[in-house]
């Protein structure tokens, strides 16, 4: 299996798991940072995993992403709507 480096060079397995790509950029940001972070972080080491990525696998990750934004957003939406019924 292939893998790619966080900037401090922590290994991420590439076996199609945003979750794992996820954690790692938990650990290797936020946590290292002890939650002092900044967009500017996150975003430069986002782009460092991406860069080490061929066009199959940033195409194969950015679909598992929008899936699971998607999936958040509608869970956020009826929540939404829930509360909103529950005040009624």
């Amino acid at each position: 299996m292939r893998s790619i480096k966080t900037t401090s060079g922590t290994e991420v397995a590439l076996d199609g798991d945003l979750l794992a790509v996820l954690e790692a950029l938990f650990q290797e940001v936020t946590a290292k940072k002890e939650l002092e972070r900044s967009f500017e972080d996150l975003n430069r080491e986002i782009n460092h995993l991406i860069g080490q990525l061929t066009d199959d696998e940033r195409r194969a990750y950015l679909a598992e992403s929008l899936f699971l934004n998607q999936v958040s957003y509608e869970n956020d939406k009826l929540e939404a709507y829930l509360r909103k019924l529950g005040k009624s």
